[in-house]
């Protein structure tokens, strides 16, 4: 039989109606910071295996979106761990 041809009208609305879709909505819940919880001011670089789990396995600094930790952790977390490899206890990559 005959389909008409959808107007362009036609085609936006269904496209928003996929858009708007509830099941592909995804809601990101903010993990906690691990040092917020411990109640950690500081982040020395000599205590380098409390942030060995923030590397991954190539040698690079887990983002904060990934690991949880809070903007001002984060940046600790960061400058402890490059003044741990230029010391010589973080590789700079793995092997």
């Amino acid at each position: 039989m005959f389909k008409p041809y959808k107007t362009m009208a036609d085609r936006a609305r269904d496209r928003k109606k996929l858009k708007k879709d509830p099941k592909k909505k995804k809601v990101f819940r903010k993990r906690p910071c691990r040092f917020c919880g411990d109640k950690v001011e500081n982040l020395d670089f000599i205590e380098y295996q409390r942030f060995q789990k923030f590397l991954t396995e190539r040698g690079k600094i887990v983002p904060s979106r990934i690991s949880g930790n809070c903007a001002k952790h984060q940046r600790q977390l960061a400058k402890a761990m490059k003044k741990a490899r230029v010391i010589g206890l973080l590789p700079f990559v793995s092997e």
